[in-house]
């Protein structure tokens, strides 16, 4: 290996550190949500603001988050946004007070949106061969995908032993050694993109997604058909409809609607809405009915997901990439897809009185190798088409899509079992017995879901260069060139 090969795989390595920081955020603050609550005396509507604070900044600036990368530079904005999150998470760490660290996690989320948006882009032009690409794509893949069941990990081993504070601490070492490395170990050089930003495109969509993440986490509690609900979505469709207005006419759009004519592109983000719908049912609803239904411990939940993370981390690391040199994307994709979805249905039955070794590893085993296959098709398609100059917006499309799948989902499952779980208490049931019957259906919805991701993915991806995209190699351009 090569003294310039071995630069571009360290650097890949630092991103994946900065980008787990970020994907472990999404998840890990759920296992600590009972002791957050106590020590600063939230109640039970106030703390779902610890996690929608996050979620509505990080899902609202993700596409801005990637037009300034390829407008400025995506190493400088990599380190913007880095050095962002790991200062709030400190602040978040800190906090001794409510609206403090509610605060604090608005402002993580924005620096995790600004990061992640330009993360895939970097990547994609670090690795141009079809061979690489796969490889380092199977690495991004299994952070991407195996953070959220990490932080839970995590999440219980942290909160379990030490205190959830620690939950945000951990990040400012990591961030510190990321923010170091990648001055030294990125590129510079980046494609120059001519223009200025456009301010009434940013303004819109961000609004809009903001507006729609509020009215989605929000949805279960104000109730789904109230006026509040449908006013805010109503507001968000008017909103991205004025940014597709706005698009069509400016001379420097924030998202050139050309790029929608990229088949792989927009396959791969209705595919991520669903497959992120699908992966939130197992990261949430597997975690309650390991805690509430078989009584687990915090720490306990964490290692229930171990098994399967390390299936995951074996296959993303190498097998994936295989896979996609020698079938192409759309089978593996399916196979993984696919395999999720029977994990899921496995967790549909699993009982009241559930043993782990019976009811859970087996699911838990299917996720691992469905979602360490899967991923990595995925990604590659998505930027399979995408020219270098706009492979940051690129990147903040897909990672949108995800997001708001993730949300999207995530809120759909937990009404669909409270639904379920009122349905059965009112006929009888008896209370944990109504609560697995609600996840049961919940975790059908979700298999559904990744059925349906396995199909269109099958149907629609475009073969032909897909595998790796070939000809999207890097123009080399200094920093400051535009």
């Amino acid at each position: 290996m090569t003294e310039q090969d071995r630069t571009r795989w360290l650097a890949l390595y630092v991103l994946c550190a900065g980008s787990l920081m970020i994907v472990l955020d999404t998840t890990i603050v759920n296992v600590a949500l009972p002791s957050i609550r106590t020590d600063l005396g939230f109640s039970e509507t106030s703390l779902a603001w610890v996690v929608n604070a996050y979620l509505l900044t990080f899902g609202g600036f993700l596409l801005l988050g990637g037009r300034l990368g390829d407008l400025f530079g995506h190493r400088r904005m990599f380190l913007a946004g880095i050095t962002l999150f790991t200062l709030s998470s400190a602040a978040c760490g800190l906090a001794d007070s409510q609206n403090f660290l509610i605060a604090a996690r608005a402002v993580q989320g924005l620096g995790g949106a600004v990061a992640s948006a330009v993360s895939l882009s970097l990547m994609m032009n670090l690795f141009t061969s079809p061979t690489d690409r796969a490889k380092a794509m199977g690495v991004f893949g299994f952070v991407a995908s195996g953070g959220g069941s990490i932080g839970v990990l995590l999440g219980g081993i942290l909160t379990g032993t030490i205190n959830w504070h620690w939950i945000f601490l951990v990040n400012v070492p990591i961030g510190i050694v990321v923010v170091l490395l990648s001055l030294k170990l990125l590129p510079t050089a980046h494609v120059a993109v001519p223009g200025r930003i456009d301010v009434a495109g940013a303004v819109s969509v961000t609004a809009a997604l903001m507006l729609a993440v509020y009215a989605i986490v929000n949805g279960n509690q104000n109730g789904w058909t109230s006026g509040q609900t449908l006013g805010l979505l109503g507001g968000a469709v008017a909103l991205f409809i004025a940014f597709l207005v706005i698009e069509s006419r400016v001379a420097s759009p924030l998202m050139p609607l050309r790029l929608f004519r990229s088949r792989n592109l927009s396959t791969a983000n209705v595919v991520g809405v669903l497959w992120a719908a699908a992966m939130f049912a197992v990261f949430f609803l597997s975690a309650l009915y390991l805690q509430i239904v078989l009584g687990y411990s915090p720490l306990q939940v964490g290692l229930a997901f171990l098994p399967g993370n390390l299936v995951m981390g074996v296959l993303s690391l190498g097998f994936s990439a295989k896979l996609v040199m020698r079938y192409g994307i759309k089978k593996p994709l399916a196979a993984g897809l696919t395999l999720a979805a029977i994990a899921l249905l496995l967790f549909a039955r699993a009982p009241v009185d559930g043993h782990f070794v019976v009811d859970v590893l087996p699911a838990m085993l299917l996720i691992g190798v469905g979602a360490g296959i899967a991923f990595n098709p995925v990604l590659l398609a998505a930027m399979s088409d995408v020219a270098p100059e706009e492979s940051g917006l690129a990147s903040g499309v897909v990672n949108t899509s995800f997001m708001m799948g993730g949300a999207l989902g995530l809120a759909v499952l937990a009404s669909v079992a409270a639904s379920r779980t009122t349905s059965l208490t009112a006929s009888g049931e008896g209370h944990l017995a109504a609560l697995t019957g609600g996840y049961h259906l919940a975790f059908l919805v979700g298999a559904l879901f990744a059925l349906a991701a396995a199909a269109i993915g099958l149907t629609f991806f475009r073969t032909s260069d897909a595998m790796a995209g070939a000809h999207a190699a890097p123009v080399p351009a200094t920093e400051g060139s535009h």
